[in-house]
């Protein structure tokens, strides 16, 4: 019997490497003899680099480059063995490398990552994914194509400070300098939401908050992020503004559509392409797959939702293990069985630091509850 396990990471706990290994263990405790195949998994967000690296091989590179708050920080990406080049931004502009009080997104910046995709071109890769998700920014993408070589200037011919607040007084983009390499280089944003840049799902509204926004400041955001989108569509004729998934990390992928002319494709779709998930589903008796949380957003792009979608195609029984399962989840059958860690009142705080054990638990029900229904 072949049992795939294509989890992605469970946030704050477990990467997705490390929760495939916790799941091996529990199919080992049921079935000692079943073939195992791990496949970590990402629809975009944290994880994405390593998924790619686990299934394609390759190497990861460090790169000196700047924090949201244009502080030093070693980032990473990785040149896979075909000639890819993987980004998270959440390496460089990511929310884990601020303190609480430090989250401010009128002045954070997705500078950090402009830097890694420069230093991706130094590789001269026929491609280039970012993942998009877990930063710390609302500057529309802005800092990551001034680290490219671009100028956001004001009315007076000055350059514009980092962040997003100050994208309100920009009023022309001077593309003249930009790295001549980012033109002759497919992009491609690995995104998991659809929101549009601006507006009551924008970036500024519904990501503003949780990455340190007051109301006041999202409301700065907004209006900045409309005034960016319309100078983009005025210069480079592009109209992002209402563009699904280019509110998705704070609007990075805006910039980066109207000045590189990238685009945005479903995180999972993207992922289970590149590494050839499909094919492993289809070779599979049995599939689990697990996240931190199943809730109203799983069926709308989550890595979870998509191994069902494929698993189904192809007739395959699929389990799903969930750090928690909110009240919002409505299960419609696209699991034959779910395993939800805090389901005995087991508080969040106890499910993280047990993880591993609780994973491995999960896994050996769920693989033996699978075989005795196929049995």
């Amino acid at each position: 019997m072949r049992i795939l396990l294509a989890p992605q990471e469970f946030k704050g706990s477990l990467t997705a490497i490390e929760a495939a290994r916790a799941m091996t263990l529990g199919v080992r405790d049921a079935l000692p003899q079943a073939e195992i195949v791990e496949a970590p998994m990402s629809d975009g967000g944290p994880g994405l680099v390593d998924a790619m690296l686990a299934a394609k091989g390759g190497r990861r590179i460090d790169v000196h480059c700047a924090d949201p708050l244009m502080r030093p920080v070693v980032a990473s990406f990785a040149l896979l063995s075909h000639g890819t080049a993987v980004i998270e931004m959440a390496a460089a502009s990511g929310l884990v490398l601020l303190r609480e009080h430090e989250r401010d997104p009128l002045i954070a910046t997705t500078y950090g990552t402009g830097e890694l995709i420069r230093a991706s071109l130094d590789h001269a890769p026929r491609e280039i994914i970012v993942g998009v998700g877990g930063s710390a920014t609302v500057d529309g993408g802005a800092g990551a194509v001034r680290a490219l070589g671009v100028r956001l200037v004001d009315e007076y011919g000055g350059d514009l400070p980092q962040g997003g607040a100050a994208l309100a007084n920009l009023a022309r983009v001077d593309a003249s300098g930009l790295d001549p390499r980012v033109r002759t280089t497919r992009i491609r944003i690995a995104c998991d939401v659809t929101n549009p840049l601006i507006g009551s799902e924008g970036a500024a509204v519904v990501f503003g908050p949780q990455k340190g926004a007051s109301p006041d400041g999202v409301r700065i955001l907004d209006n900045a992020l409309r005034n960016l989108a319309g100078v983009l569509e005025g210069e480079f004729g592009r109209d992002v503004a209402a563009l699904p998934g280019s509110g998705a990390a704070g609007g990075l992928p805006a910039a980066l559509v109207a000045m590189l002319d990238a685009t945005i494709e479903p995180g999972f779709d993207l992922v289970d392409e590149v590494t050839g998930l499909d094919a492993k589903v289809a070779a599979a008796d049995i599939v689990i797959t697990g996240e931190g949380r199943l809730d109203s957003q799983t069926a709308y792009g989550k890595t979870a939702s998509g191994v069902a979608r494929l698993a189904r195609q192809h007739g395959k029984r699929v389990g799903v293990i969930a750090g928690h399962v909110d009240e919002s989840y409505v299960p419609d059958g696209e699991f034959y069985a779910v395993e939800d860690l805090r389901s005995d009142g087991t508080t969040l705080e106890q499910s993280m630091a047990g993880a591993t054990e609780l994973v491995r638990a999960a896994a050996r029900r769920i693989v033996s509850g699978l075989v005795s229904m196929g049995s």
